[in-house]
């Protein structure tokens, strides 16, 4: 059995503070806020789980800078065309892989529900987070969030960030 400091308790908090953070933003909308979880020269990839474990490329989404984040934000607001919809986020609680030289290695759970406003709930996208997070003037920020998604299929489109 392993004992765990005070100090590695302190870093589960945060990270859990952290995921919570990010989807109450994103089930809100809130996509500006949605960016400063991240640092500058980050990543953020929703990838099908065959071609993660495959070591195949090829992603979903793929954003490969904040500057790419922003430009994603603004073509939720200006320029893509869709059906509005809600999202929900359900995110199990983190799994600390490593913390190394002030970046944490972690992985969580996720399922994310999508209510379009003329219907009912449902099962949208269900998968895992693989991040890598570091500490960034005293608040925990994505280096990288890989959205490893369980099903080959999608429905119709991902606008929103999981």
């Amino acid at each position: 059995m392993t004992m765990t400091t005070p100090h590695d308790t302190q870093i589960f908090l945060d990270l859990i503070r952290l995921y919570n953070d990010y989807a109450a933003a994103v089930d809100s909308a809130q996509w500006e806020n949605w960016v400063d979880f991240f640092v500058d020269d980050c990543e953020y990839k929703i990838q099908p789980r065959e071609n993660y474990e495959r070591g195949f490329p090829l992603a979903t989404l793929a954003l490969l800078s904040k500057n790419m984040l922003k430009d994603r934000v603004y073509g939720i607001h200006e320029t893509l065309y869709h059906d509005p919809y809600y999202q929900r986020h359900v995110v199990g609680l983190p799994i600390i892989r490593e913390d190394k030289d002030g970046i944490i290695v972690s992985e969580a759970n996720y399922a994310v529900f999508r209510t379009k406003l003329s219907g009912e709930s449902t099962v949208f996208n269900v998968g895992r987070y693989l991040d890598r997070v570091k500490r960034d003037a005293g608040e925990l920020k994505f280096i990288s969030r890989l959205c490893i998604f369980d099903s080959e299929m999608i429905p119709n489109s991902i606008i929103y960030p999981i």
